[in-house]
């Protein structure tokens, strides 16, 4: 398995945009092991069933191309979302497979359970929030193929995963969930509704409420405006913001100026898109700037694009001279420094920049835990709703959004959307119910917190990871969020069970001592949902 995931990746440094097109053939090679599962998984020897089922989270969730084209594009720019749409591309009307069509329905590939969309019947998603919608075993209701491969039951799980909860490594408090990914159904449970210090699994929670309010579509805008001799660069909360963007910010602002006849400027920077504190309660940081509408790559000092690195402590200040200079360079001048200034009212736009769109941002953030763009979502979600881009604001806005959508939020707390904060509080049964959502039927928008999700073994923050080995258990089966802060290990995400089942899971232990050990057990316990069957034996009681 090893060998097969560096030849991939080999191949992908030579041409991503060969993978890209073995992905449709490939990923329809995984629909045919998938539905081949129920008659010949018994006969297959080990190597065949690990095939088997890293083909089946090939074609649910975009794995394909995830492991032949990451390394070369990055997960978010041409990888994981890109198998999905080639995927569903190939199954288009007189394609392959066209019987078993279920376009961007991740969770139906997989489990092969469950009506397809166009049959008239329901999916048993709809009721998320309170699993309803089931057949009595857990499957879709109204489908023959459910029956051929059930979801786990519920003592088998249990007695599977209790013992492993019991690990003294795993801290003081352990609180569970594993639903099934097609219905929604709780199948394990241990203080599944009881909230927890999530860390950066609330990222879950940014994601689903940024791309419901704003939109997978949506671009934030960084502006420059003019009246006379007065220019603005307008921040409007793009993190991402890199010196080319702003060099052709510069250029397209001098064109017209120059046109005007004015080749000198007073240049001011407005913030007004965001209010509050800027700065995070943990105070400065590496893991996180402070949280301004401009800044230039984050604010970071080096030329890494994620993880903590060394921050200016005047991100805007430091956009707004960068953007100084490229005006310079352009052949209009400036009087003096940049000073902070809200743009005139009748100031005319000079020139835009807009930002990778929501989606894009959503899977940057997840795959490597981008507090930066994480706090940036929140703030999106904040004006979408109407409210203050503040921390306060933000935590309103994603709580009224994820209450409409029927979320169970009792007990929760939205106190920033990185998870840094430890005042914040959510429950297992909301992160399982999150990613139910993000691969429901009616929700194709949210597909993006499906495959943004780091890789077991492969990509993002879970790259080094379970063992760091190719063909470790659980690699490249377990897609899941990730969340650390010191005593509190977190781990929420989807996995592919020995049958092909989905099944979405949370993890969130307070009070670890250990945090190596804490991962791996959490670890542990995602490979052990991708290695069993979990259902009960016909001749027990």
């Amino acid at each position: 398995m090893r060998d097969t995931a560096n030849r991939a990746y080999r191949a992908a440094a030579r041409s991503a945009g060969a993978a890209r097109r073995r992905a449709g053939a490939a990923a329809r090679s995984a629909d045919t092991a998938i539905r081949g599962i129920p008659g010949h998984w018994r006969e297959a020897g080990p190597q065949q069933r690990q095939t088997i089922r890293l083909a089946a989270g090939a074609a649910a969730v975009g794995l394909v191309v995830a492991l032949t084209t990451v390394a070369a594009t990055g997960p978010w720019d041409g990888g994981q979302r890109t198998a999905e749409r080639v995927w569903a591309a190939g199954q288009g009307p007189g394609g392959p497979g066209e019987e078993d069509r279920s376009g961007l329905t991740a969770p139906q590939v997989l489990a092969q359970a469950g009506p397809l969309p166009g049959t008239g019947a329901t999916t048993g998603t709809k009721g998320v929030g309170n699993g309803e919608g089931g057949a009595p075993d857990g499957s879709a209701g109204g489908s023959r193929r459910a029956a051929k491969v059930p979801p786990p039951t519920a003592s088998a799980l249990a007695d599977t995963l209790e013992p492993l909860l019991d690990d003294q490594s795993l801290g003081a408090v352990q609180h569970a969930s594993v639903v099934d990914a097609v219905t929604g159904r709780q199948l394990f449970a241990q203080g599944a509704g009881q909230t927890a210090t999530p860390a950066s699994t609330i990222k879950l929670a940014t994601a689903v409420a940024a791309l419901t309010a704003a939109g997978e579509n949506h671009r934030v805008a960084t502006r420059v405006v003019g009246k006379g001799d007065r220019v603005t660069l307008v921040g409007g909360g793009d993190p991402t913001l890199t010196k080319g963007a702003l060099a052709d910010l510069a250029e397209e602002t001098a064109r017209t100026l120059r046109k005007r006849g004015v080749r000198e400027v007073t240049l001011t920077y407005d913030l007004s898109r965001y209010t509050g504190t800027r700065q995070h309660p943990i105070g400065p940081n590496e893991n996180l700037a402070l949280v301004t509408p401009l800044m230039l790559n984050e604010g970071r000092l080096d030329k890494s694009d994620h993880g903590p690195a060394a921050r200016t402590p005047d991100p805007s200040g430091q956009a707004a001279q960068e953007f100084a200079d490229r005006l310079s360079r352009a052949g209009v001048r400036t009087t003096g420094p940049a000073e902070s200034g809200q743009a005139p009212g009748s100031a005319r736009s000079l020139a835009v920049h807009k930002s990778p769109t929501l989606s894009a941002l959503v899977e940057r953030m997840l795959t490597n835990s981008d507090n930066d763009i994480a706090e940036a979502l929140a703030r999106q979600t904040a004006l979408a709703k109407g409210e203050p881009a503040s921390f306060k604001g933000a935590g309103r806005a994603v709580r009224s959004t994820l209450k409409r959508l029927g979320l169970p939020l009792k007990g929760t707390v939205f106190a920033d959307g990185s998870g840094l904060d430890r005042a914040d509080r959510v429950s297992p049964a909301l992160l399982t119910q999150l990613l139910v959502r993000a691969g429901a039927p009616e929700e194709p928008a949210l597909r993006p917190v499906l495959t943004g999700l780091p890789v077991a073994g492969f990509t993002g923050t879970l790259d080094a990871r379970y063992g760091g080995e190719r063909g470790a258990p659980g690699a490249g089966l377990v897609r899941a969020k990730t969340g650390t802060l010191t005593g509190v290990n977190t781990l929420a995400g989807t996995v592919v069970d020995a049958d092909g089942r989905m099944l979405s899971f949370a993890f969130m232990t307070s009070g670890t001592t250990d945090p190596a050990a804490a991962q791996n057990s959490l670890d542990r316990l995602a490979s052990t949902l991708a290695n069993c069957g979990c259902r009960d034996s016909p001749s027990a009681g």
